[in-house]
């Protein structure tokens, strides 16, 4: 069962920008926080941002604030992140999920395709 479509990435220069979009279904739509996930290469998967269900309440890891902003359309059960001033670093698979339990960042098991961001120096 497909929860989450990620679409969006490609490659862009240092200094360009993406949006991503996160199609959701099923419980990952009906999540009540709803985060952004990425995966470089040789590298586990980390967290990026999260977003609660009436989009009052966002968060962000310290190497993405004021670059990344995390953002939730509920009728379209679709959250974007839009992503400014992309670094190399930022390379990676970008994955949406939902939380079970944001305060300890447990997600549900299972996990899209993901979408790729290359950032190239």
């Amino acid at each position: 069962q497909v929860e989450m479509v990620e679409s969006g990435g490609g490659s862009v220069q240092a200094g360009g920008s993406l949006r991503l979009s996160c199609a959701a279904s099923g419980r990952t739509a009906s999540s009540h926080f709803i985060g952004w996930f990425r995966q470089a290469p040789g590298k586990e998967r980390e967290y990026v941002a999260a977003i609660s269900k009436s989009s009052a309440s966002v968060d962000y890891v310290d190497s993405v604030k004021g670059r990344f902003s995390i953002s939730r359309d509920n009728a379209k059960n679709t959250v974007y992140l839009q992503m400014n001033s992309l670094k190399p670093e930022d390379t990676g698979v970008y994955y949406c999920n939902g939380f079970v339990d944001y305060f300890s960042r447990r997600t549900f098991e299972y996990w899209g395709q993901g979408t790729q961001v290359t950032v190239s120096s």
